[in-house]
């Protein structure tokens, strides 16, 4: 099969597309994938780079990707509610691929009128902003916390969680994202780059945060006592001391599939939107990488086959 495998960490030309990888064995919990598209997401350059290395091992040569979105090509003997042919999304591993093995448990059924390539940029970004908002930061209906770096994909989905919980979010984004702000749904807005502004704000509940450093910690500051701070990124040292009673956690999305089909559902819906910035062929990995890497709004797609699987 094809697939994008790394033999180093390094830099973006050290992923290698391939056309002869073999192919994952069926396993009877498992269900293999005719994959249609996978997306880029930070902590896979981060993990190529070498920098993750540690919170991520990799057995070299690797394939890296962790939202995949296809086709059910077979099911393990132990599969009974999926069947070859029905259109799946899951957050897995080793997704840069022609073919995915995935266990059953992880896999969600693709609902109808969701574009399947574009249906890989949602696994990952929303478990993350989800749990974020609910495992990280632990906010409660009537809470009012800030959710920095809204605009991003998991602050997107970080938002629209926190406002299904009934919490009252303050969107922080850049100062020239202010215009964008309102199409999330919230009525305050903060930029998080002007000193000024976080100056002004009152204190809150809580920060839900995918931004970090020096904004996290000027945000911090702004966090009642007993509050909490849930982070996905990276969290100043020494921050947490000037005000213990904080409660500080970082997430590590876990798998859920009813939420990823919640996300889905409610992308079907037209409740959720999450822009894709570019796709991009299988082979543009490297490409993808070096892109994804310099930041920006919007997710990026690798496109693995053709439309003929839509």
């Amino acid at each position: 099969m094809k697939a994008v495998r790394l033999y180093e960490y390094g830099g973006p030309e050290n992923l290698k597309f391939e056309v002869d990888v073999p192919e994952p064995t069926l396993g009877a919990d498992l269900v293999l994938i005719e994959a249609a598209a996978a997306s880029v997401n930070p902590i896979d350059w981060k993990i190529r780079s070498g920098a993750r290395q540690k919170d991520f091992p990799l057995t070299l040569p690797a394939i890296l990707g962790r939202d995949v979105s296809g086709v059910v090509r077979a099911v393990g003997s132990n599969i009974r509610t999926f069947i070859p042919g029905d259109r799946v999304l899951a957050l897995a591993d080793a997704t840069y691929a022609e073919v995915v093995a995935v266990e059953g448990s992880l896999l969600t059924h693709l609902p109808e009128g969701v574009n399947l390539v574009d249906a890989a940029a949602i696994p990952l970004v929303v478990l993350t902003g989800d749990q974020l908002v609910k495992l990280a930061a632990r906010a409660e209906c009537g809470q009012t916390f800030i959710v920095a770096g809204a605009l991003g994909s998991v602050g997107r989905a970080a938002v629209h969680a926190a406002k299904k919980l009934g919490v009252h979010v303050i969107a922080g984004v850049r100062a020239r994202q202010l215009p964008e702000a309102p199409a999330l749904g919230v009525s305050d807005t903060v930029a998080i780059d002007d000193e000024s502004a976080i100056a002004r704000l009152a204190m809150v509940d809580g920060v839900i945060d995918t931004v970090g450093g020096e904004t996290a910690a000027k945000l911090f500051a702004k966090v009642t006592n007993g509050g909490s701070f849930g982070y996905a990124s990276v969290f100043p040292d020494g921050v947490s001391a000037t005000n213990p009673t904080v409660k500080v956690t970082r997430v590590f999305a876990r798998p859920e599939a009813s939420k990823v089909r919640e996300f889905a559902d409610d992308i079907r819906d037209g409740k959720f939107v999450l822009p894709i910035s570019q796709r991009l062929p299988l082979h543009d990995a490297a490409k993808a990488h070096a892109l994804a890497q310099k930041g920006g709004s919007g997710k990026l797609i690798l496109v693995i086959r053709d439309a003929a699987l839509q």
